[in-house]
């Protein structure tokens, strides 16, 4: 008896839909605009990118087939972490080189950057290809966090592109990603590599964005995986009315994550990081206003609640910001010098600050230990290890007996933790994430066709249907500001945190209150691949909100 196929099967077979301009891509083209597109270069950024400091934004044009007949060699690389889409960004730049002539070749890099200073590749063919599209995760050719920035490693990935004759190289990745884009870029124009290089904006975090970039992609996937599982827990926590569940959510130091999954399925409370900084919250302001809802709900009979926390809240909370420079100062000029646990507590204690040593007295005894025995090579308390989840979870608790002692009412507390990151990371991408990073594919080979090195890849008008998007070609280096990174000033691309005056934003704000006190939870659901075209096709709130006037 025949088996029924697999849902990777099925999936594979899904067209992509595209612009309208791409549909005769023997006959589309990438055109310098005499528009500076509303960028300029940041102070220092002309110093160091002297070959690429005044490149043109590149947008859609015409030309004649015939000037499409050229065979390319172009390779491709993932680098960073997974997001949904990446294969399809693959298959977008092979369909357009192929359809221009048939014997152009597409070289994967394997294992990301690395995979380029070993010259590791795999040739990427129709049945290679015809595999992973419209699948998730990067394991095509796989990827990897290593960086090419040191004088040896850009003239090592200029031997391997010299060594394959690339006409072009796409590096698909996040803003530190596409950063080294720009570097190669610049350092092969400086070298006189006839590789154009173009960076893909990828990221689930959604910190790459900017006047052209609306989001980067695997965003939209990420998010509606993490909000069909809130929906779950708020569905299950109003059916036990007993726990407080505690959601930490991926996203670096900024609150996209957050902030969709809250417009998405209207939870309890939510934490804003950037929110937080802008009104100099302080831990205890914090605890104080999640224990006000507790109490609140329980007096209603709802003695249950879903926190969402974003990933990078502590660093923005400015007390614990504080806390923790002064932690790092006092431990730097103790080097070498071994104590005990309970007398480093005790130490500690005395060389804080007043305003950091109330933050101080709401950690649990474990994360106190963490903070001043859990570093980083560079000596620097490990941010990212914090559980935040549970350093709330703890001073709430203390706050809530503090209360009953009060004679303010006694408020039931059961705190569950979840952490949902890697969960939305690889999955099958939505079929806005499948059209974006398809589309995202013919814009880098365009980019790539017009020499036009140094772009990162762009589409406009992602709230319209994909016939109505728009190819843009930005020149990164305008996208770039010095920042401290590892104790020196170095060109990167800057993270885009939420923008509070947004629509989006105002619109969370606007509702967060009611959510407090009501269970006005969304029943998500899992990802859609058929049906009504206003689920299947939807794209992130923040986007549509975006645009709204």
């Amino acid at each position: 008896m025949a088996s029924n196929p697999s849902f990777a099967q099925i999936r594979r077979k899904y067209q992509p839909k595209i612009p309208a301009c791409f549909e005769q891509i023997e006959t589309c083209t990438m055109v310098a605009s005499k528009e500076s597109g509303g960028f300029s270069l940041a102070k220092g950024i002309d110093a160091s990118f002297v070959h690429s400091k005044n490149l043109p934004l590149f947008v859609a044009g015409t030309t004649s087939a015939r000037d499409k007949k050229k065979k390319v060699v172009i390779g491709v690389v993932f680098s960073g972490g997974q997001a949904s889409g990446g294969h399809n960004v693959v298959a977008g730049i092979f369909d357009a080189l192929k359809k221009c002539h048939p014997d152009s070749k597409l070289l994967g890099f394997l294992k990301g950057p690395k995979g380029i200073l070993t010259n590791s590749y795999q040739d990427l063919d129709e049945k290679i290809v015809q595999m992973y599209r419209n699948q998730g995760g990067f394991d095509m050719i796989g990827s990897g966090r290593d960086k090419i920035e040191t004088e040896q490693d850009l003239e090592k990935a200029k031997i391997a592109c010299e060594a394959n004759a690339l006409d072009g190289l796409v590096i698909i990745g996040g803003d530190d990603s596409n950063t080294n884009a720009a570097l190669l870029a610049e350092y092969f124009l400086a070298k006189g590599v006839k590789t154009a290089v173009v960076g893909v904006p990828k990221t689930i975090d959604g910190d790459l964005q900017n006047a052209y970039v609306q989001i980067s992609f695997g965003f939209d996937t990420a998010t509606k995986v993490y909000s069909n599982l809130i929906s779950n827990i708020q569905k299950d926590a109003k059916s036990s009315c007993k726990y407080t569940h505690f959601i930490k959510l991926m996203g670096r130091s900024a609150s996209h994550v957050a902030l969709e999954c809250a417009l998405q399925t209207h939870p309890t409370f939510t934490l804003i990081s950037e929110d937080v900084a802008d009104k100099k919250q302080t831990l205890s302001s914090i605890i104080h206003k999640m224990c006000d809802i507790l109490q609140a709900r329980q007096k209603k009979d709802k003695p249950y609640a879903v926190f969402l926390l974003p990933e990078g809240i502590i660093e923005f909370i400015p007390q614990m910001r504080a806390l923790i420079d002064e932690i790092n100062q006092w431990c730097s000029t103790r080097e070498n010098q071994e104590q005990e646990q309970d007398d480093l507590v005790h130490l500690i204690q005395q060389q804080l600050s007043e305003k950091t040593l109330e933050a101080w007295h709401l950690l649990p005894p474990d994360l106190k230990a963490q903070l001043l025995l859990d570093r980083d090579p560079h000596g620097n308390v490990q941010v990212s290890h914090i559980q935040t989840e549970k350093l709330f979870s703890f001073a709430i608790a203390k706050e809530l007996k503090k209360r009953e002692k009060q004679g303010l009412g006694k408020t039931s507390f059961s705190p569950v933790y979840h952490f949902f990151g890697y969960e939305g990371r690889s999955t099958f991408p939505s079929n806005f994430d499948a059209n974006y990073c398809y589309s995202l594919g013919f814009v880098a080979w365009l980019l790539i066709q017009a020499g036009a090195t140094g772009r990162m890849c762009a589409l406009q008008n992602l709230h319209l249907k994909p016939s109505k998007w728009e190819p843009v070609g930005i020149p990164i280096t305008r996208l770039m500001a010095f920042e401290k990174r590892k104790g020196k000033m170095k060109p990167v691309i800057t993270k885009a945190l939420v923008d509070l005056q947004s629509s989006a934003f105002n619109h969370f704000r606007k509702n967060a209150a009611a959510w407090e006190e009501i269970d006005d939870d969304q029943s998500i659901g899992p990802i859609q691949f058929e049906g009504p075209e206003f689920i299947t096709d939807s794209i992130p709130l923040i986007v549509q909100l975006g645009v709204k006037k």
